[in-house]
């Protein structure tokens, strides 16, 4: 637990800073966060080492074009381009390949381009900490809440250690999120501003439980515990993100949709 607790919170610090600065030091680390990823998820689905080069240049570049065109439209048809053209490789290297590699590209990619032109918004930078903190505050809620009620199991099938009451606990973690962002996001200190980052932290919080139950169900197929073995107390990096993974495009989406972060 102590060993958990110290890398989670120098993740966290590592990340809120190069929120804060924003542009490339932001685009880096999302960049560097995807690329691990998409090899973790490499190793999990036996991909052929040139479809973990190729998955691993198309995401390099996906994120270089969000981050330096700030419309995540040409990045989302490079990850397109990038899926097909490993779908075409992969049904002449090995059967069943060819899903994978698409599937890796879109879940490393579309929560990348999406975090990196939410941050480039007027009000980015709350915005994306909004995103992020929702996860954090849901997962972390969740988590000690599920320890400490216990009760019936959430998907005993896929994972045997959530419960309702976890679930439960990550949904009012997200509400307090929320009512913190409120205080931080200027202008948002008022019923309305309560209202529209209530009414986001909720799904949000669903879908980072359902992220997480994804990965979950990902590991159990491929027979492995973690994703990998990269952070102390936490495995991989696919096992830090899952949730924020469906979060991350479901949130950019909702402010492009509202106007909300301008």
């Amino acid at each position: 637990m102590r060993k958990r607790i110290l890398t989670g919170v120098v993740l966290v610090t590592v990340a809120v800073a190069a929120l804060w600065f924003g542009g490339i030091a932001f685009a880096g680390l999302v960049a560097a966060a995807i690329l691990v990823m998409f090899s973790e998820w490499a190793t999990m689905h036996r991909l052929p080492s040139l479809l973990r080069r190729l998955g691993l240049a198309v995401l390099g570049a996906a994120v270089w074009v969000a981050a330096m065109m700030g419309n995540p439209a040409e990045a989302l048809m490079l990850l397109g381009g990038g899926a097909g053209l490993g779908g075409l490789f992969a049904a002449r290297l090995q059967k069943g390949t060819g899903r994978a590699m698409m599937l890796g590209l879109l879940y490393c990619g579309l929560p990348a381009v999406a975090m990196v032109w939410l941050r480039g918004l007027p009000w980015g930078f709350f915005a994306t900490l909004f995103v992020m903190a929702v996860v954090w505050g849901a997962d972390i809620c969740a988590y000690f809440t599920g320890r400490a009620l216990g009760g019936p199991k959430l998907a005993p099938a896929i994972s045997p250690n959530k419960t309702w009451s976890g679930a439960a606990g990550g949904v009012v973690g997200a509400l307090i999120v929320a009512g913190i962002m409120l205080i931080l996001w200027p202008g948002y200190a008022n019923l309305a501003g309560a209202g529209r980052l209530a009414a986001l932290a909720v799904p949000l919080a669903i879908l980072s439980i359902l992220g997480d139950l994804y990965q979950s169900s990902l590991k159990r197929r491929a027979g492995v515990k973690d994703s990998g073995t990269l952070l102390p107390g936490h495995g991989g990096v696919m096992d830090r993100l899952d949730g924020l993974v469906p979060a991350a495009v479901a949130g950019a989406g909702a402010f492009a949709a509202t106007g909300w972060a301008g």
